[in-house]
């Protein structure tokens, strides 16, 4: 199937590497113009410059999401430039793991900040426009650690489930405008963020998803690309699991 994008635009956090750069590169295939955001300048300029070279349509944004006057500020010069965010990936997350009785109120408050309250500041900052407009697309990236937590990631997990019950808020405050929110919950897929994990870990992690691998950063962008289209204009408030049967 043929997805449909009328002359949209996109914002992907955590755009400079795994998750987030395959979602808006996959999203720029699609004619979608996609604005690439990081922390980190190289990496989400790289990834804007693959996308321009490779014939689409793509800007690079360096802002911290943990900080919500950086997100407000950033928010306005970008909507000068496109008056309306049609698409809104919040996919930036990083991990502080360790258990509970030894991690820092840093540890904690770092976590919560740049994977939960993050997609609280971009929501608010971008979401008039789509309102306005009657037309949105926010796909919130979640965990299946939201779902059934991990030991050693309690910081992690709880940020993850935050945002799956702000996503469900969402759906029900911006339903009226015809502005849809959904949430994916990937499970353990090959990225940066993956790649600390020892091989023995990693062998016990597998043997425990029916399908006997971890899942690439191709296998989530399918269902995100599908839920930002036309085609998705009924499907809201809901979560999916992309984990390889892991949460049957």
């Amino acid at each position: 199937m043929q997805l449909t994008f009328d002359n949209r635009v996109a914002l992907v956090t955590g755009a400079g590497r795994g998750i987030g750069r395959a979602i808006a590169e996959d999203l720029a295939e699609s004619g979608v113009t996609v604005i690439c955001v990081s922390k980190s300048e190289s990496n989400c300029s790289l990834v804007a410059d693959s996308i321009v070279k490779a014939g689409g349509k793509a800007k690079a944004y360096t802002v911290d999401v943990s900080d919500g006057e950086a997100v407000a500020a950033a928010s306005k010069s970008i909507l000068k430039e496109y008056e309306c965010i049609d698409i809104l990936i919040n996919n930036a997350g990083i991990t502080r793991d360790g258990l509970i009785l030894r991690m820092s109120d840093d540890d904690w408050d770092s976590v919560l900040q740049t994977n939960l309250s993050s997609c609280f500041y971009w929501v608010k900052s971008l979401a008039h426009p789509m309102a306005r407009q009657r037309w949105g697309r926010i796909v919130n990236i979640s965990s299946i650690v939201g779902l059934m937590g991990n030991t050693g990631q309690a910081n992690y997990a709880a940020s993850k489930a935050g945002i799956i019950g702000l996503t469900k808020s969402l759906a029900k405050e911006f339903s009226s405008r015809t502005v849809t929110v959904n949430a994916v919950a990937p499970g353990f897929i090959e990225t940066d963020m993956t790649a600390g994990i020892d091989e023995k870990t990693t062998e016990k992690i597998t043997k425990l998803i029916p399908l006997k691998r971890l899942g690439q950063p191709k296998d989530i962008v399918g269902l995100v690309s599908f839920l930002c289209s036309e085609e998705a204009s009924y499907i809201t408030g809901k979560i999916f699991s992309i984990d390889g049967g892991l949460m049957m």
